[in-house]
């Protein structure tokens, strides 16, 4: 174990956890400047333009790709024109704190989508750390008190996370039955384009769709040029080339144990830069789900 999480590896995990929670705090803090949809899509259009020099020959007619197309549009559906999308809209109405720590109970719906969708046998130990997990994630949404669980009333921000996360469970269980060409996932760049390219097309799509039901005017300036530039290399391009080389050599299970860190690093930030105070209840909440996550992963 200390050899597979040597230092390099060890950052390798531990920086995308603080840029995806850099990601909630930039959008929280552009959710006045332009509407969350059109957020996603200019972030996407960015990320495109930046990963064609990498990796622009995934998209020739002979690279193999196409003959994946549906699979990578749905992939593209999912994981960058919906996840992202309903994560801005989240953000529209809720704190990056409870955005963060509702995404955190993602293995819970992974394990149940796995369940229900593509027949993996669940496990007493996973039932019982899913009760854990999703224990927390409803003390953060009851706003840490439990008496008002049975008159719990979802606010717009929690229902697009939840939603988000049923999304992105969806699209991780539909990344391993593609059986394309070796060379697109060996390339982390190339993989990452291969979605991309249809995410954008999706992404667009719903943004037009949006400005079409009157969303606000976008108030151009220069932090939030900053902004996306952030969103477009950060979270995306950068979290996930270290992700995958992270988990490359430390395996998945270790390393989905980082990508709790995320709320962590986001009370953090949201202390420093938004002002926004930690309550008890979402160390709590935090505390129930990662041990429902810890007792899940048991054999």
């Amino acid at each position: 174990m200390s050899e597979r999480l040597s230092p390099r590896t060890i950052l390798l995990l531990t920086l995308p956890p603080l840029l995806w929670a850099g990601n909630t705090i930039v959008g929280r803090l552009l959710h006045d400047m332009l509407p969350p949809v059109l957020l996603n899509f200019l972030r996407w259009a960015l990320a495109f333009c930046f990963l064609l020099p990498l990796a622009g020959p995934v998209l020739r007619r002979e690279a193999g790709l196409w003959r994946y197309w549906r699979e990578y549009a749905t992939l593209g559906l999912l994981g960058i024109g919906m996840y992202n999308a309903l994560q801005y809209m989240a953000l529209q109405s809720s704190t990056p704190i409870n955005v963060t720590l509702v995404a955190s109970g993602m293995p819970v719906w992974m394990m149940l989508t796995g369940w229900l969708f593509f027949g993996v046998p669940v496990s007493r130990k996973q039932v019982a750390g899913a009760v854990l997990s999703i224990a927390g994630v409803v003390l953060v949404l009851a706003r840490g008190e439990w008496r008002h669980v049975l008159d719990l009333r979802l606010v717009a921000g929690d229902l697009y996370m939840i939603l988000a996360t049923i999304a992105w469970s969806l699209y991780s269980w539909l990344l391993l039955r593609i059986k394309e060409p070796a060379a697109i996932r060996a390339n982390w760049a190339s993989f990452l384009l291969a979605q991309v390219a249809f995410g954008v097309l999706w992404s667009g799509g719903f943004a037009l769709g949006e400005q079409a039901l009157g969303a606000m005017p976008v108030q151009w300036s220069w932090p939030l040029l900053a902004g996306l530039l952030y969103v477009a290399t950060g979270p995306a391009i950068v979290a996930f080339g270290c992700w995958g080389a992270g988990v490359r050599a430390a395996g998945p299970a270790i390393g989905s144990f980082f990508v709790n860190l995320t709320p962590l690093f986001t009370a953090v930030l949201s202390s420093a830069i938004l002002g926004e105070t930690p309550h008890a209840y979402h160390a709590a909440a935090f505390a129930l789900i990662v041990g429902g996550i810890v007792i899940s992963a048991r054999r």
